[in-house]
C-alpha cells in the first residue's frame, strides 16, 4: 500500500473478513520487499515517477527479471539500473509499446548491424494546432490524446511530446545507443510502433494493434512467443491498415523534445532534471497554476542551472531528484510572482 496509514486499514478489513496470513506492507520498504521476494520470477516496474526507482533497483540486484512500464526510472537511473543489469544478467524487458517493439526488431540482426532506430509519436493532440495558439491550450484539451488512453501526467507529456523526449533517454540505455542514433518521427495512425533500421538499408517494422496486452504478453513470455486466441482482439486486420504517414517533428512546435535530446547527450544529472522538472511543472499545470507553454520554459530554467554529474548510487539520484525539484518550485513561484506585479 501506499501509506501506513492505508496498509492499517486493509489489515483491519483483512482480520473483519475472517482473513489470515496475508501480509500488508507499504510504501518504499514494502515495495522492495515485494520485488525481492524468493518466489518472485518477474517484477513490473509501472509506478509512476521515480517513486518505484529503489524497488527497480532491488529487483536487479535480486535477479530478477524487470518488465519496464516505467520510463522514469530509466531516465533517472539508467545508467546504474543497466550497467548492474548487465553486470548481473538479468533480462530488463520493455513494455512501453514503443521500446517494446525495439526490442522486437532488434531481434533481426546484431547490434553492430544497427546504423539506427525511429521512435514512433502519434504527435497528440496538437499536431496542427497553430502555433499561435498553444499559449491558450486548456488542461481538458491536452486530456484529449487522439489514440491512447493513458495517465494525467502521461497524457500531457504525450502531448508536449516530452515523454517522446524520456523515451530517446531510455531507448540510448536500454540498446546502448547514442542519441544521435535515435530519431523521433511522428506517425498519426500509431499502428507502426517503432522501427530499427540496418546498416545494408533494410528496416524492420512491428505493427500490431493499440493495445497494452500485447508488449505486457511479449516480455512476459519472453523469449518464447504465445498463441494469442483470435477472440483475444490482439490479431491486427492488414486490410484495415489503409495509409501510413510519417512526419518530422517540429523542436518549435515540441521544445520538450529539444530539450530532451540536449539531456539525452549529457546524460547524469540533466536526465534527472528533465524527468523532475517535467513532473512538478505538469501538476502545476493540471492544478490549472500555469499555462501549457509554461511546462517547457520552466524544465529549461531548470536543466540551465543543472550541473553537470553523474551520480553513482540510486541514493544520489533521489537527492539529485529533490534538488531538481526543488529548482522547479521555485522557478514556478518566481514565476508567479512576475505576474501578480
Amino acid at each position: 500500500m501506499a501509506t501506513e496509514e492505508l496498509a492499517e486499514q486493509l489489515r483491519s478489513r483483512l482480520k473483519l473478513a475472517g482473513i489470515c496470513g496475508i501480509e500488508v506492507v507499504w510504501g518504499t520498504a514494502g515495495t522492495v520487499a515485494v520485488a525481492t521476494l524468493p518466489a518472485v520470477d518477474f517484477v513490473v516496474s509501472a509506478i509512476v515517477g521515480v517513486a518505484g526507482l529503489e524497488a527497480t533497483y532491488a529487483a536487479v540486484k535480486a535477479g530478477k527479471a524487470v518488465g519496464l512500464a516505467n520510463k522514469e526510472a530509466m531516465v533517472a537511473a539508467g545508467e546504474i539500473l543497466t550497467r548492474e543489469a548487465r553486470l548481473l544478467d538479468v533480462p530488463l524487458l520493455p513494455i512501453d509499446s514503443e521500446h517494446n517493439a525495439i526490442h522486437q526488431c532488434m531481434r533481426g540482426g546484431r547490434r553492430d548491424e544497427v546504423r539506427r532506430i525511429w521512435l514512433t509519436a502519434s504527435g497528440g493532440p496538437f499536431r496542427t494546432l497553430p502555433l499561435a495558439k498553444f499559449s491558450e491550450i486548456t488542461v481538458e484539451q491536452a486530456l484529449k490524446h487522439p489514440t491512447w488512453n493513458m495517465g494525467r501526467r502521461i497524457t500531457i507529456d504525450s502531448a508536449t511530446m516530452l515523454n517522446k523526449g524520456l523515451e530517446v533517454i531510455e531507448a540510448c540505455r536500454l540498446f546502448d545507443i547514442p542519441p544521435a542514433e535515435v530519431r523521433v518521427t511522428i506517425h498519426p495512425q500509431s499502428t507502426v510502433h517503432s522501427l530499427v533500421e540496418f546498416i545494408d538499408g533494410s528496416i524492420l517494422a512491428q505493427i500490431s494493434v493499440t493495445d497494452m496486452r500485447l508488449p505486457i504478453l511479449y516480455a512476459m513470455t519472453y523469449p518464447d512467443r504465445i498463441d494469442a486466441e483470435p477472440a483475444s482482439g490482439l490479431a491486427f486486420d492488414m486490410t484495415k491498415l489503409g495509409r501510413l504517414d510519417f512526419e518530422t517533428p517540429d523542436f518549435e512546435r515540441f521544445p520538450c523534445l529539444r530539450l530532451a535530446y540536449e539531456a539525452a547527450q549529457l546524460g547524469g544529472g540533466h536526465c534527472i532534471a528533465l524527468n523532475a522538472a517535467d513532473e512538478v511543472a505538469v501538476e502545476a499545470f493540471l492544478a490549472g497554476d500555469i499555462r501549457f507553454t509554461d511546462i517547457a520554459r520552466t524544465i529549461e530554467v531548470v536543466l540551465e542551472a543543472t550541473s553537470e554529474s553523474h551520480p553513482g548510487s540510486i541514493e544520489d539520484v533521489l537527492a539529485l531528484d529533490e534538488h531538481a525539484r526543488e529548482v522547479s518550485r521555485s522557478s514556478l513561484a518566481g514565476a508567479g510572482r512576475m505576474q501578480a506585479r
